[in-house]
């Protein structure tokens, strides 16, 4: 069986698209910038343009009104095997070693755009190991991160935050996300002369839900209390919306990719209505859609066609190769990249190679606890043979019988997990 991924176009005249639908080289004598920004335990059903009906983030949907929209994202189930994942452009079973944790032997896309003569910069959270000193190795010129190893999940303390290798003071009471925020916007500002690569790994909504600056009634809160959860979401838009007007400010934002997305799925404390009267419970550290499907918004005006509605399939391997084709870069031609390209999509063609996406999912990194499957846009198969219609259940409660119509995606999608499961072997 073989999918056709198609793209929906928005509601937006064809003229204009003919307009906006340049190539590439219409700014002529300069490299694209890009800013990927990732929001930390958010699913699709946190934005409202993806139809959800208690949040409002009228900034990343304005990103989606000037350019496209994916309804078809996946991540990992959690935030470290996600980003190790984006960062190397290869699934968990070639590389993933434990939580918070990754491996400096690693190329990143720090390294790559590094390479591609781009100053590389990375502001927010981190959790991926090393030292405060160590993040130049994994790619990066610039860096303002939340250090994990104090243990404290207290946004506010900028204490925790290290910048170029010092630890910032947080003697004045700064909201944490504001001080990254900032340190983000001069980053591009102080690199607004040349290619700038900018990875903003947001340490919004994630828990504890607390207070933002925005907050009414704030005071007697408690940590853990998901009435604040609302005003996270808002304010981690709010944000987005910052970096969108820095580079309108300084004029680069018809020559920058930007993108948005989630991590891996919502904090499990959260229920969320849709639009249509669904109710999702958040399904983060589950490998279900409720923990693996994000949103997934991409803008570059100079490029990318307005108001466009995707359904392609794309997981997180893909944003890597993505990039390499942005920026003009090759990697050596032994290098292993499992994802696949979607510039072709990013500029108004239908066409994709994948047809698939896989997972290997071990939180702590022991193949005893591993969950791993193969899936479709509509279909996914488990290794241990259960297979789920998610276009009928998305929360996989009725496993499919063995039936001769389903013989053929059941043979497609096990060939891909033996596929892998040769690289597991060598793994172990």
């Amino acid at each position: 069986m073989k999918l056709f991924p198609t793209i929906r176009r928005g509601r937006v005249a064809l003229l204009g698209w003919l307009l906006i639908a340049v190539p590439l080289h219409a700014v002529p004598g300069s490299k694209p910038n890009v800013v990927l920004i990732m929001a930390d335990d958010i699913g699709y059903e946190c934005v409202s343009s993806y139809g959800s009906a208690d949040y409002a983030t009228p900034r990343i949907d304005q990103l989606a009104r000037e350019g496209i929209r994916f309804m078809h994202g996946y991540s990992q189930p959690v935030c470290t095997p996600t980003r190790v994942q984006l960062l190397t452009g290869q699934y968990n079973v070639r590389n993933y070693v434990k939580f918070g944790y990754l491996d400096p032997a690693q190329i990143t896309f720090g390294h790559d755009l590094r390479a591609a003569g781009y100053r590389t910069g990375i502001a927010g959270k981190w959790q991926l190991g090393g030292d405060r000193n160590t993040i130049p190795d994994y790619g990066f010129d610039e860096y303002c991160l939340w250090w994990m190893e104090r243990k404290s999940w207290r946004y506010g303390d900028v204490g925790e935050l290290i910048q170029n290798g010092e630890v910032l003071p947080g003697e004045r009471g700064e909201y944490g996300p504001d001080v990254i925020n900032a340190f983000a916007l001069n980053f591009i500002e102080n690199n607004a002369e040349r290619p700038f690569f900018l990875y903003y790994p947001m340490m919004l909504p994630h828990a504890p839900f607390v207070p933002t600056p925005d907050s009414k009634n704030a005071t007697g809160w408690r940590e853990e209390d998901p009435r604040y959860f609302k005003d996270m979401v808002a304010y981690m838009d709010q944000l987005v919306g910052r970096i969108v007007d820095k580079l309108d400010a300084l004029g680069l934002r018809e020559n920058t990719l930007v993108v948005f997305m989630g991590d891996n799925g919502t904090n499990q404390e959260i229920t969320s209505r849709m639009i249509d009267g669904r109710l999702i419970q958040g399904g983060k550290s589950t490998p279900t859609d409720a923990g693996t499907r994000v949103p997934l918004v991409v803008s570059m005006p100079s490029v990318v066609p307005q108001g466009l509605v995707s359904e392609v399939l794309v997981d997180f391997s893909d944003l890597m190769p993505t990039f390499h084709d942005v920026v003009g870069y090759t990697p050596g031609a032994q290098r292993v990249i499992d994802g696949v390209s979607f510039w072709p999509v990013l500029q108004g063609e239908s066409a994709t190679e994948r047809e698939w996406s896989y997972c290997w999912y071990a939180k702590e990194g022991q193949e005893d606890d591993v969950a791993i499957f193969a899936r479709t846009i509509r279909f996914k198969l488990y290794a241990d043979g259960r297979m789920f219609d998610l276009a009928r259940d998305p929360l996989e409660t009725s496993v499919l019988s063995q039936t001769s119509e389903l013989q053929a995606m059941r043979s497609h999608l096990r060939a891909v997990i033996e596929r892998y499961a040769q690289v597991e072997t060598i793994r172990q």
